[in-house]
């Protein structure tokens, strides 16, 4: 088993989601965040004063998947968030990473079996 985090554009969700779909991952956790990459943050002008926004407003999924739906649910999420065909600095990153253990609170399963 293994615990896929995204961090991708807020507006490239949808496409996400429905990249998502079309590989059979229909389980994920939404959560809004902020940070920032290579991005740096950016430069505002509000009112006379510059102000610097090093904060971007950003979407974290949480799909935890089993062996098999690692490789695809990597492509869909690369396939939906990715600015144009090359992409472009701050589309942002996923992490794999090894879950040891799952437990569905409602039957008590574990394992393979509580994905």
């Amino acid at each position: 088993m293994k615990l896929i985090i995204a961090i991708i554009q807020p507006h490239k969700l949808e496409s996400v989601k429905a990249a998502l779909t079309d590989v059979q991952v229909f389980r994920l956790t939404i959560m809004d965040c902020q940070g920032f990459g290579r991005q740096h943050g950016k430069s505002e002008i509000q009112g006379a004063d510059e102000v610097i926004a090093n904060l971007r407003r950003k979407v974290q999924l949480q799909i935890a998947v089993n062996e098999e739906f690692v490789e695809p649910t990597i492509q869909a999420i690369v396939q939906g968030g990715r600015s144009g065909e090359t992409g472009e600095i701050g589309d942002g990153k996923i992490f794999v990473l090894p879950l040891d253990d799952c437990v569905r609170i409602r039957t008590g399963e574990r394992g393979n079996d509580a994905i």
